[in-house]
């Protein structure tokens, strides 16, 4: 399977003219009978060699890591930083191969992973070891507020350094993650009581990164370039940072929750849908989907089908989801054309009414 990139590649390197592969983008559209944009491809697996050498990078970063947290380095007893580091070191590494040369989506993401968490790991490991975290006072509760943002801003500084040099789509996401991460610790240190109501900050920040995601895909409304890949990553983030906290402070996560707060739940879950339908992102659908369906089972109950409500819930939902799928197309234009003209020309389009002539980047 090809992905955008390597069409706009072959169309670069002059194997193909960019009418032919308009021609074949137009045919694939035609013939599936929906747009190419409403897929949402991003580059995931090519072969199972990606397959192959994501198992075996696993293994070998698992090792390492073992290993490492196995020499103390003259440390105490407690978390080591060796691990992490050696983890980090060989993630960069076996990135210079799989990433640089051999541009295998998979490893890449999973090399990616391994590099900041490494980071991460082992910035959190060396401050441990020279920090109190046994205080459980509010002293303690600072010190380890600042030992994740100090973490937290390694693996940020990490993610930006990887992509610099490789540019791998999910990058810019992981950075943006652990800048939010960051933003709570601090804030979690400067306020006594945050680590407790962190619900509303959490849910700005994630507006902050879907208003990031998409400035990107506004960037790429046909969706050819890097960029939409990016911004998929950021909307994967975004997703849950504005979900959980909105649902957390309905007190859905306290199993609290009765028929107005369900019925509640359930109306949220329509605007999030027609938001997803708007932008063309079904991040925001699935991220939701876990309180959704809480929700559901607890209207089913009240109802009186207690012992079907599980599987009523998921009758319900699976088929109003495999619905929409099946009509997303024609279901997003309805949407979009309630939209101002000038908003619903910077979303990805509806239709496939001209060529598209944007270089891939």
């Amino acid at each position: 399977m090809y992905s955008e990139d390597d069409l706009e590649a072959a169309v670069a390197a002059g194997i193909v003219d960019r009418q032919t592969v308009e021609r074949m983008r137009d045919f694939l559209a035609r013939s599936q009978r929906t747009m190419l944009v409403d897929e949402e491809h991003f580059r995931l697996i090519s072969g199972f060699n990606d397959i192959f050498v994501s198992i075996a990078s696993i293994l070998l970063l698992v090792a390492l890591a073992w290993l490492g947290q196995a020499i103390p380095l003259g440390l105490a007893d407690g978390p080591r930083p060796l691990g992490g580091l050696l983890v980090a070191i060989a993630s960069w590494g076996l990135a210079e191969v799989f990433t640089a040369r051999r541009r295998m989506a998979l490893p890449s993401i999973l090399l990616l992973a391994g590099f900041v968490g490494g980071l991460f790991e082992a910035a959190g490991a060396l401050f441990a070891s020279a920090l109190d975290l046994h205080d459980n006072s509010a002293t303690g509760t600072v010190v380890g507020a600042l030992m994740l943002a100090g973490s937290a801003a390694v693996a940020a500084v990490g993610a930006y350094v990887h992509w610099r040099r490789f540019h791998v789509p999910i990058t810019i996401a992981a950075g943006a993650g652990a800048l939010v991460a960051v933003a709570l610790g601090l804030l979690a240190a400067a306020v006594p009581d945050a680590p407790r109501h962190l619900a509303l900050p959490a849910f700005v920040a994630g507006l902050c990164v879907f208003a990031l995601a998409m400035r990107w895909d506004m960037s790429d409304p046909k969706r050819e370039t890097r960029r939409s890949d990016i911004a998929f990553w950021l909307h994967l983030l975004a997703a849950p940072l504005i979900v959980h906290p909105v649902f957390a402070m309905m007190g859905l996560l306290d199993g609290g929750v009765g028929l107005a707060g369900a019925g509640i739940v359930v109306l949220l879950y329509v605007v999030l849908g027609l938001i997803a339908l708007a932008i063309d992102r079904r991040a925001l659908m699935v991220s939701a989907l876990a309180y959704v369906l809480y929700a559901l089972s607890v209207l089913f109950r009240e109802f009186g089908a207690l012992s079907l409500n599980i599987a009523l819930t998921a009758l319900v939902l699976g088929s109003a989801l495999l619905l929409l799928s099946a009509y997303w197309t024609s279901v997003r234009g309805a949407v979009l054309a309630l939209l101002p003209a000038d908003l619903r020309a910077r979303l990805p389009m509806a239709t496939r009414t001209a060529p598209m002539a944007a270089q891939r980047t």
